[in-house]
């Protein structure tokens, strides 16, 4: 794909909220920088999770679904993981994993079984028609976010990703400091 020099001087809707802010609280002026950049990435991630799930919908599921989808794809053979692995993995109350797990488990994506090693316990497990799904859900995923991103070029890609890397750090110890929230 060709790349295209998305810099540009011109203002968009964040620098515009920006300057109004400056105009009209002048004592967070310095401020609003950081106000910009946190706008952008909402905005970012926003405008792609909408793309995801445009993406995620001839598969019949959507993020929520994904998400549980693709961290059983993930953990290897055989597909399976407890409930609770599930939630920990996704940070997800025990009840949004329970609606969601149900809703997997009636379109036959997924299992519910009993853990051979804890009697009280379950095991979820992807199934064929799940992992299908899902493989075929990341590839369309991916093919998404690689068009989006391929705009930048691999430089300015590697720049951004240690940027994020650094932020989230940043994030994680200001605001979570001993969390691996995000």
């Amino acid at each position: 794909m060709d790349r295209v020099d998305l810099r540009s001087t011109a203002h968009d809707p964040v620098d515009a909220i920006a300057d109004q802010w400056r105009h009209e609280r002048p004592d967070l002026a310095e401020r609003t920088e950081a106000m910009a950049a946190f706008g952008r990435v909402h905005r970012v991630s926003r405008a792609v999770s909408d793309l995801m799930e445009q993406a995620y919908a001839p598969f019949g599921i959507g993020l929520g679904e994904f998400d549980v989808l693709a961290t059983l794809r993930r953990s290897g053979e055989p597909f399976s993981l407890s409930p609770r692995e599930l939630t920990a993995t996704l940070m997800l109350t025990t009840g949004g994993m329970t609606g969601r797990l149900d809703k997997l488990e009636r379109a036959g994506l997924v299992t519910r079984s009993p853990d051979p090693n804890d009697r009280r316990g379950l095991r979820i497990t992807l199934t064929d028609l799940g992992r299908e799904t899902v493989d075929g859900a990341v590839a369309a995923g991916t093919t998404v976010q690689q068009r989006i991103i391929d705009r930048l070029g691999e430089q300015r890609l590697s720049e951004l990703n240690t940027l994020l890397r650094d932020l989230l750090h940043s994030v994680e110890t200001t605001s979570h400091p001993a969390s691996t929230r995000f």
